[in-house]
């Protein structure tokens, strides 16, 4: 069966320029949006040339084809009009139909040349885990970085899938080899923030064994690439020495009642929520 993925058709950094284009022109009018995703880990590995030549040796979704497909934002429901102010003011046209039914947990808009369209989702990412960056602007996650979100809510991006694939797992491949783990991130934006992980998935059986399972995915696909000589050896065991430092954090922090509760019924019964792709 063919591949049905669509690729934006223009270079790695022009693509970020256009994501930036927008969450500027979003900041210039007091709105908050922040790149999320792939685009996004590669704009925080702009400083790790090894990560990016690993994202451009051995591909996303395969090698040899673009790194992007879209482009992923997320900002705040209270400030959905305002957002979509942005929008319009850059000449972007609105799926009306997506946007009227779910509006006020995702928009989605379509550049003017039809060169890529764009997903925002509003407050959280709701897929098989939740992702919660808060709702009132100023006070929010979102808040930690810019123009991205920060390095941590990535990782947790990418650890939340359940049925997680070749290029989220090359994701976090590139995270891992460019950024520290730290159990406190202390402000570095270019950490990721492990005792933060840990102390939110401490109360959620679910979102905390769906991690430990796509960690060691990770490492697997890691020593796929070992054994095709796509990664040398002390750059792997940087990736390995960091996704051993958060599953231990994982381990170790103290767990709440809920998630006592939880791990007794295990898998037994569904640990995530099934995800329906928006139709567009």
């Amino acid at each position: 069966m063919a591949d049905p993925t669509t690729f934006v058709t223009f270079g790695d950094d022009e693509f970020l320029r256009e994501a930036r284009t927008i969450v500027d022109a979003a900041r210039a009018q007091g709105t908050v949006l922040r790149i999320l995703g792939s685009l996004a880990i590669y704009a925080h590995s702009l400083h790790a040339p090894e990560g990016i030549g690993f994202y451009r040796r051995v591909g996303r979704v395969r090698e040899g084809a673009p790194l992007f497909t879209d482009l992923d934002l997320i900002g705040y429901a209270a400030q959905g009009r305002s957002i979509s102010k942005v929008f319009d003011g850059l000449g972007f046209r609105p799926d009306d139909m997506i946007n009227g039914f779910f509006g006020d947990r995702r928009l989605i808009y379509y550049e003017g040349s039809n060169r890529f369209h764009v997903d925002i989702f509003l407050d959280k990412l709701e897929f098989s885990h939740d992702v919660v960056f808060g709702k009132k602007p100023g006070t929010g996650r979102l808040e930690l970085d810019y123009p991205t979100i920060s390095v941590t809510d990535l990782v947790l991006e990418k650890l939340q899938i359940h049925r997680i694939g070749r290029k989220d797992l090359v994701d976090l491949l590139v995270t891992f080899l460019g950024h520290d783990v730290k159990e406190k991130a202390n402000g570095d934006r270019e950490a990721v923030d492990a005792g933060h992980i840990a102390n939110l998935l401490a109360d959620d059986w679910g979102f905390w064994y769906e991690s430990m399972q796509n960690l060691e995915k990770t490492r697997q696909m890691l020593a796929q690439f070992i054994g095709e000589g796509r990664i040398s050896q002390d750059l792997a065991q940087r990736i390995r020495s960091r996704i051993t430092e958060l599953e231990s954090k994982l381990q170790s922090v103290p767990k709440g009642r809920h998630w006592e509760k939880r791990a007794k019924v295990g898998t037994a019964k569904p640990w995530f929520r099934e995800v329906e792709e928006v139709v567009r």
